[in-house]
């Protein structure tokens, strides 16, 4: 699958876009900005549905009725890029996006789920999804769509044990300022 084709299934998905992720670390070329101002402790670049196109998608599909979600499994301590992440989905759920955060410390059942996944319209006869892979060093591989029915239920099952063992953004953000 072609990044282009992957990116099409964003605008054709009718009810749900839930994304997996199992990673502590992503190196992702467009974030090279914000990272480094997070790690510098400087203001990061405006990112609203006014600058960046990825949130105005999800705000008007949002709007639409359409939901958007994605479960985190993470590993304590938080990584440098999880923390800097955490902002990121502060935004991304202010337009709509429902986050969550699954602590495979907690869950041990978690550890071995994934390649990460993205899952369209999931427990619907048309559910699909596309699995992503990384090399070792966090850089994205290849994007593999996935349609025949028993892998689409692997991921099925992948999406709803993750979000019964994970807590909503405000809640493990609350914890944390509860530890503090």
């Amino acid at each position: 699958m072609t990044l282009d084709e992957f990116d099409k299934l964003f605008d054709a998905f009718q009810v749900s876009a839930f994304h997996l992720e199992t990673h502590q670390t992503y190196a992702v070329p467009e974030e090279d900005n914000r990272l480094r101002a997070f790690r510098e402790g400087l203001p990061r670049p405006e990112r609203s549905v006014r600058t960046s196109e990825w949130l105005r998608r999800i705000a008007v599909t949002t709007a639409a009725g359409k939901q958007w979600g994605r479960v985190h499994i993470i590993e304590h301590p938080l990584s440098e890029y999880l923390r800097y992440e955490l902002i990121g989905y502060v935004e991304s759920q202010a337009v709509g996006e429902m986050i969550r955060l699954a602590d495979c410390g907690r869950h041990s059942e978690l550890v071995g789920l994934g390649p990460d996944f993205w899952l369209f319209d999931h427990e619907t006869p048309t559910a699909c999804g596309v699995l992503l892979h990384f090399d070792d060093s966090a850089h994205l591989l290849n994007i593999e769509s996935v349609t025949a029915p028993a892998a689409v239920a692997e991921l099925e099952r992948q999406r709803k044990l993750a979000v019964d063992r994970s807590v909503s953004l405000a809640e493990y953000l609350a914890a944390c300022q509860g530890q503090r």
